[in-house]
């Protein structure tokens, strides 16, 4: 049952818990303390809003970093990772497989923004080897959400 509670939350955080206990036919407070006991025990992390920053933030510039790591002895790329998350430009950071070893997402008031935070904070970060920046143009789905509906479009007519 409890996967099926973060299902439905998942889906939408402000779902209620008496309308999470009709979908599930249990009882609501059977369902009020599972949701309270998943977020003491930090299964549960928070409850966020998908907001389309384009519509808000119009002139915010996104993008994704890549970054490569020597990683430490001991800690392999968690000091990286963790000195990364403390900026408040950071929106993400992942560990990944491929040709780089963190994925950072930052969000910036311009493209120069993101490019200083890049060259004076980023790169300076000891065990930082280099970095890649990809700018973000458009977002057509986040969380599994579309952002922008469907674009509807007619076909030409063909005339003889």
């Amino acid at each position: 049952m409890k996967e099926k509670i973060l299902n439905l939350l998942a889906n939408n955080a402000r779902i209620t818990f008496a309308e999470i206990a009709e979908r599930l036919y249990v009882d609501e407070k059977q369902i009020e303390d599972s949701i309270h006991e998943m977020e003491k025990q930090g299964i549960i992390r928070g409850y966020t809003v998908i907001l389309n920053d384009e519509s808000i933030r119009k002139n915010q510039v996104r993008a994704l970093i890549e970054v490569s790591v020597i990683p430490e002895r001991d800690g392999g790329f968690d000091y990286v990772a963790r000195r990364i998350s403390k900026f408040s430009e950071v929106t993400d950071v992942y560990l990944v497989s491929g040709n780089y070893d963190l994925r950072v997402e930052v969000k910036g008031e311009s493209l120069q923004d993101v490019a200083a935070f890049v060259h004076s904070k980023l790169a300076t970060i000891e065990g930082v080897k280099s970095t890649a920046t990809i700018f973000l143009l458009k977002k057509y789905k986040e969380a599994g959400k579309i952002m922008d509906g469907e674009e509807s479009y007619e076909r030409l007519k063909v005339t003889p």
